[in-house]
């Protein structure tokens, strides 16, 4: 027999929705390339297949049960299109430009650097520091490049090969 708690509990419990995205879970289960996608379809799948609460729920994906209801109710909204798979890519909270502006923004430094052979970050900053409208510091420029595909600083064209080697090699004798 119930105590009076316990039926008052299960009288407040509302019912799990989802049924129509078990097979989708259990797919996401065998499929899943981060701990977040994994867990989302946990916590879709083992109230709906074995009956367990929300909390029981949580307990096992480690996680808090306002988080685990929210990953039921986001991967449910995923499936159904409502709304979109977030990438850290796709996330860029600070970010003063879209990609496109970006691309955009760079397309002239770097036609200047297949002509000369050279990517002149100073210039490149104060530029974006005036498109954005306040100071960045370098290291944004750099972050920026590497964005988008130059994540390697090449030599300068004028730099001598033997110069440098004699240096390392000097270096090395120490």
């Amino acid at each position: 027999m119930y105590s009076t708690l316990t039926l008052f509990e299960h009288a407040m419990a509302r019912p799990v929705t989802g049924r129509e995205f078990v097979k989708t879970a259990k797919e996401r289960i065998q499929t899943a390339k981060t701990v977040d996608a994994l867990r989302a379809a946990q916590a879709l799948l083992l109230p709906l297949e074995f009956g367990l609460s929300l909390e029981q729920t949580a307990t096992i994906i480690g996680l808090s049960k306002s988080r685990t209801g929210k990953l039921r109710t986001r991967f449910q909204r995923i499936e159904t299109g409502v709304e979109q798979v977030k990438t850290k890519k796709g996330l860029r909270n600070h970010a003063r430009m879209s990609l496109d502006e970006e691309v955009n923004f760079l397309t002239p430094f770097i036609i200047e650097a297949q002509n000369t052979g050279a990517l002149h970050i100073p210039q490149l900053k104060a530029e974006l520091e005036r498109r954005v409208g306040r100071s960045v510091s370098t290291s944004t420029v750099y972050q920026l490049l590497r964005r988008h595909g130059w994540s390697k600083l090449a030599q300068h064209p004028r730099t001598d090969i033997e110069v440098m080697q004699a240096w390392k090699r000097m270096g090395s004798k120490k």
